[in-house]
């Protein structure tokens, strides 16, 4: 490529260009193609590249753990799952209504999937996302009363798009946390779409938070405009180890490795 279009291409922030132009040239000499086709495949090139780099920064930003979709969700193995109304949270049609869900049910029967996968969408929807689970945002919370910078943390955590609280119960929570987390539900009240999950059924949430003045008014506020996804069912992760000790490749069917003895002098 000619060098001084390489640097008037990046100084127009087109690196798309720059990275696609050797491959496409090619392939509009191979191809006959014309004018404007060639530069029609260099601008969705271009536009591809910006969606991934864009994609990749908001899925730092939300700070999901991992990168999941409910194409690879395992349907048939819990066939009582609501599977249709976690579908439908999947278009994301609540967001812009600023609903939200509940998501409850034992460990391992697929809340963190069904949840990272909506927030996954999310992001490539256009929407910011924020993952924090519901005992680290407590402590985030305390920690920025205490180091005066709350008011910001506040402010962050009420202008994102999608709030997804994961594993409410799943640890015991600092003693502000009921007083905190009330005021993160009541601040996004029709304000802002939240999922929350929980392995806790609603009557345990005042003994979860310590308060039951607060669950209850934070449960009246998010329930108001959210889904209740109850999840039943065999956890997906005891099944997952049973059928790779099946196959051996389970770490309990690894035999410890021999130390060396050492040599008598």
């Amino acid at each position: 490529m000619n060098i001084e279009l390489e640097s008037k291409l990046r100084h127009l922030r087109l690196s798309g260009f720059v990275q696609a132009l050797p491959v496409r040239n090619q392939e509009a000499i191979n191809n006959h193609l014309a004018y404007v086709e060639f530069l029609e495949l260099l601008v969705e090139d271009e536009l591809t590249r910006r969606r991934d780099l864009q994609f990749q920064r908001r899925f730092k930003q939300a700070q999901l753990p991992q990168l999941k979709t409910l194409d690879d969700f395992d349907w048939s193995f819990n066939p009582k799952l609501p599977k249709q109304l976690i579908l439908d949270l999947a278009t994301l049609r609540f967001i812009p209504q600023r609903g939200g869900a509940l998501i409850i049910g034992a460990a391992g029967l697929g809340k963190s999937h069904v949840s990272v996968s909506i927030g996954v969408r999310a992001i490539e929807a256009g929407y910011t996302v924020l993952y924090p689970s519901a005992f680290d945002l407590a402590e985030d919370l305390s920690e920025a009363a205490a180091t005066g910078t709350r008011k910001d943390l506040i402010a962050r955590l009420t202008r994102v798009d999608l709030l997804i609280l994961e594993d409410l119960g799943g640890r015991t929570l600092p003693p502000t946390a009921a007083e905190d987390l009330l005021e993160i539900f009541t601040r996004r009240y029709e304000m802002g779409a939240t999922i929350l999950s929980s392995n806790r059924p609603i009557e345990d949430f005042g003994a979860v938070l310590g308060d039951n003045v607060a669950a209850g008014v934070l449960l009246d506020r998010f329930l108001h405009h959210a889904e209740i996804v109850q999840l039943t069912g065999r956890s997906y992760r005891i099944h997952d180890r049973q059928q790779r000790r099946a196959a051996g490749t389970d770490f309990a069917n690894i035999p410890p490795a021999k130390v060396p003895q050492a040599s008598r002098s």
